[in-house]
């Protein structure tokens, strides 16, 4: 999961700074940013070393991530829009929210932990990498993608909770967020503001 996570990110981060024209060490930087932003926090969360500090094997899956995108540019008009590219971003996102649930589950965190940790790791990379792009991130105000994280987090919970095995509730929460991400994309869900719900006086 964490090595699926890990490419498919660094493939996406880069791809959106391939498209902001930034130069080859912004791309880079952007990718592996949104690569192991969300998975060191995780590890800090539950007080360990974040493994890219551990292992040069993590760092090279994330330049592998950053050379695909940058050989899509080449062959794609535009690869960050690319269906090749948001199917490797929402399997990214199952990989790190299931990777997440998983980690605080063995930390023994309360339900919100594991839930809470879940989402962290899967989409704190991208908010980190919208930063960096000077730009607000978007898991805050468009498209629903934080939130699939959630579901996912939440199945992985209460499906330990009624006594699953760790792989069961592993695939269940990888497929629900998948499935989400990838239903949201073509149905374009998102959740309501407070204007279209009409809470606001005009």
């Amino acid at each position: 999961m964490n090595t699926i996570g890990l490419i498919a990110f660094a493939l996406v981060g880069s791809s959106k700074a391939i498209r902001e024209e930034f130069d080859v060490f912004g791309i880079v930087i952007v990718g592996l940013a949104m690569a192991f932003a969300g998975g060191a926090t995780r590890d800090l969360l539950v007080t360990r070393i974040p493994l890219v500090l551990q292992s040069p094997i993590e760092i090279s899956l994330g330049l592998l991530g950053v050379g695909l995108a940058i050989t899509l540019s080449i062959i794609l008009p535009s690869p960050d829009t690319h269906p090749v590219t948001l199917v490797a971003d929402a399997i990214g996102l199952a990989a790190f929210a299931t990777t997440g649930a998983i980690v605080a589950t063995e930390a023994g965190v309360s339900a919100f932990g594991v839930v809470a940790i879940a989402t962290i790791n899967a989409v704190g990379g991208g908010a980190l990498a919208d930063i960096l792009l000077d730009r607000a991130p978007f898991i805050l105000f468009e498209d629903f993608y934080a939130s699939c994280a959630v579901l996912g987090g939440s199945a992985y919970w209460v499906l330990g909770t009624l006594g699953a095995t760790e792989s069961t509730a592993a695939v269940v929460c990888a497929v629900m967020t998948i499935v989400s991400r990838l239903a949201a994309v073509t149905y374009d869900w998102h959740l309501p503001t407070v204007q279209e719900l009409g809470l606001l006086n005009d």
